[in-house]
């Protein structure tokens, strides 16, 4: 069962959209550095189609898109609720675990955006350029990398 710990409408996890990102708790992954170790614990409410649906009702018009961030002891329920809410909105998915769109176990053709790789505090995130994280992005029935996206330009 998926828990939402936290949400937040957020600007910057994924470039150009507008986001509801859900902070899901029961994280396996246990990531050195977490930024987020509280979401390691059993907290929060019960993802269900009254708190999904409720939310979309809410935001429906702030939003460009709804982040599953977490959610890897249930890797199928987060697939189950991108196909759900699709329709309305875009979905991207934040994963801990190591992978890769095109070779993934689970199907992502609910998802327009999915990340993948844990955190490892030396490398540091997105913003990094030495990170081992990767952003994709869905182009037709392919998948874009766009992690350079997130590093900042000099001019």
């Amino acid at each position: 069962m998926l828990k939402v710990a936290s949400f937040d409408i957020v600007f910057q996890e994924i470039p150009g959209e507008v986001t509801l990102a859900l902070n899901l708790s029961n994280c396996p992954c246990h990531c050195p550095g977490c930024h987020s170790p509280h979401l390691a614990e059993d907290i929060g409410e019960e993802l269900n189609r009254e708190l999904m649906d409720g939310l979309i009702a809410r935001y429906g018009n702030m939003i460009t898109c709804v982040a599953f961030m977490g959610g890897d002891a249930t890797p199928e329920e987060v697939a189950q609720w991108a196909n759900y809410i699709h329709q309305q909105v875009k979905t991207a998915w934040y994963s801990g675990r190591p992978g890769d769109p095109e070779t993934y176990p689970l199907s992502l053709d609910h998802f327009d955006y999915v990340k993948f790789g844990p955190y490892i505090e030396t490398l540091g995130g997105l913003k990094s350029e030495k990170t081992n994280q990767r952003l994709f992005k869905r182009v037709g029935e392919n998948w874009e990398n766009i992690t350079s996206s997130f590093w900042r330009k000099t001019l």
